[in-house]
This record gives C-alpha cells, structure tokens and sequence, in this order.
C-alpha cells in the first residue's frame, strides 16, 4: 500500500493505521487507480474527462469490494465474478462493448504497474491501487 505517503509504519498481519491514515492511503491509491483507468479509456476509446476515470475508480472498487465480500469465497469461480462485475462497471461507463471494457482494463492495469513501479522505486509506495484490481 501506500502507507509511507500516510506515515504508516505497519507491521506484517496488523494495522497500526489510524482512520485518518486508512483514508488518506485509499485517496492516494484511488487517485493512481483513477490515473490507469484514464489513460486506458483515453488509448481504447479517446475518452479524455479524469474526473469521470475517477468516479468508474470509486465505482470499480466499491463494486470490487462488495462483490469480493460476498462471492470472492467462491474456489475459481468468485474470482472471476468480481472480476466481470469490474469489467460491467467499465462497460456501463465507457462507450464501446466488453471486449474494448476488457482493453480499457488490460491498458488501466499495465500503467498503473508503471506508475508504481516507478513510485516503488524512488520509495513512495508499494504496488497497490484501488480501483484497478490485481494492483
């Protein structure tokens, strides 16, 4: 996660993150998730708005979330449900069909990898995203 942006310092299995410190962790990762998600509806679909990047984000993750919560459990099968039910949040909200949704998303999740790959190097964060799953 992105605990050295909150000044987290977190012990393997515990979390000694404030509320505050949760929140800021889950805006920044939000945010870089928001930056894949808008670079991958800009090459797939030439959609340039951010803020609407940032909402399908917010959407993603919390239908990620919910969805994982209640059928993630399931062996093979509940991961790829959370998964299609991230795909149908991207379908809803950028023109085109599932396969340019499935584009958005491969492109969404290989530059938000370069961005925390890069974060990661000069020693910003780790390599999780929300709102881009998998990162």
């Amino acid at each position: 996660m992105i605990e050295s942006l909150a000044g987290v310092a977190t012990v393997p299995g515990q979390s000694g993150a404030t509320p505050v410190q949760s929140l800021v962790v889950f805006a920044v990762s939000l945010l870089i998730g928001a930056v894949g998600i808008y670079v991958g509806a800009k090459v797939i679909v030439d959609a340039e708005d951010y803020t609407y990047a940032l909402v399908t984000a917010l959407i993603g993750a919390v239908v990620w979330g919910v969805v994982g919560f209640f059928l993630g459990w399931i062996p093979l099968l509940g991961p790829l449900l959370v998964f299609v039910a991230y795909l149908a949040v991207i379908n809803s909200r950028y023109p085109g069909g599932w396969i340019d949704a499935a584009a958005i998303t491969i492109v969404a999740w290989l530059s938000v990898l370069v961005v925390l790959y890069v974060l990661a190097l000069i020693g910003v964060t780790g390599f999780e995203a929300a709102g881009v799953p998998g990162v």
